[in-house]
């Protein structure tokens, strides 16, 4: 409600001057109960303000937070102009949504919504990630996503505790900025960098692909990348006829195991184009025949 919802109201009076709106103690009751929340909530809330504005708006609830921070000496503004100072710097970390922004500074760590801001300083706050949720693509790209939640509290009882979320892949640089540890729930898994997450997605569209049935004259060997598991895939061309397309036939015996495998694939990407990495061709890390993900067999 606003005072637009009492204008409304007046004028209301005069279109629909039958339903008496004009005297209320004569008007319906839905048309009473509007007038009431159009005078009252405007009320309540000027009240609120003003009450807020006392002492230079030293009770507002920010100003508030930031005064537990606050030297003897001091007030609460001298530590919003400290954080002023920092937010200003070119090397704070900051990601999030418009209407959920997390900043890290130096000193704080700050989480702002659209009706609240959040501060803890860093040296008092202990940080858990609590949960972490995988989105099977991204906006940005044809990548999965893997978001985390970190509890923040505060070891002072009177801030109050918060939770921030970000993309996995800013995990390492989040850390960089704290000067505190974060700590894992044991069931949370952290993908950090951009090639967990394309290993992913790779293991899950070959296990999708036809598989390959070794003879048995044929012993798998160990992975010739890793030496420390048996060769798992082998390179055929499924993706179009043999003699069609960019694809080449590999005739490489089984010499690798799908992570590193999924690994050649990667280091051979661009990588400021994410966004191409599935549908693009790399050449077999033996024989140099091009292939794609289609290609990739699962041995069995």
């Amino acid at each position: 409600m606003s005072p637009s919802c009492a204008g409304y109201y007046v004028g209301m009076c005069f279109a629909a001057s039958e339903k008496q709106l004009y005297s209320p103690s004569q008007a319906p009751e839905t048309w009473r109960l509007f007038l009431l929340l159009a005078v009252t909530l405007p009320t309540v809330a000027c009240t609120l303000i003003y009450y807020w504005s006392w002492d230079r708006w030293a009770c507002h609830p920010l100003a508030r937070t930031l005064a537990l921070y606050a030297l003897p000496q001091s007030g609460w503004w001298a530590v919003a102009s400290s954080v002023n100072t920092e937010f200003r710097r070119i090397d704070k970390f900051a990601t999030g949504a418009p209407g959920a922004r997390v900043i890290v500074t130096d000193t704080w760590v700050m989480k702002v919504t659209t009706y609240r801001v959040h501060v803890a300083q860093q040296q008092d706050v202990h940080l858990t990630v609590t949960e972490s949720q995988q989105h099977e693509l991204s906006p940005d790209s044809n990548l999965p996503v893997q978001l985390l939640t970190i509890h923040v509290a505060s070891t002072s009882p009177a801030v109050q505790a918060f939770d921030i979320r970000l993309n996995s892949t800013e995990y390492g640089e989040l850390c960089e900025k704290l000067r505190a540890p974060i700590r894992s729930a044991a069931n949370v898994v952290i993908r950090q960098s951009l090639g967990d997450l394309f290993l992913e997605t790779f293991a899950s569209l070959v296990e999708v692909n036809p598989t390959y049935s070794v003879p048995s004259s044929q012993e798998l060997e160990a992975c010739i990348g890793c030496m420390q598991t048996r060769a798992s895939v082998k390179l055929v061309k499924t993706c179009q006829e043999a003699d069609e397309g960019e694809c080449q036939q590999c005739y490489c015996r089984p010499m690798w195991c799908l992570t590193c495998m999924g690994k050649w694939f990667a280091s051979r990407q661009d990588p400021q184009r994410p966004d191409t990495w599935l549908a693009s061709r790399v050449p077999c890390p033996t024989c140099r025949a091009r292939f794609c993900i289609l290609d990739v067999c699962a041995v069995r």
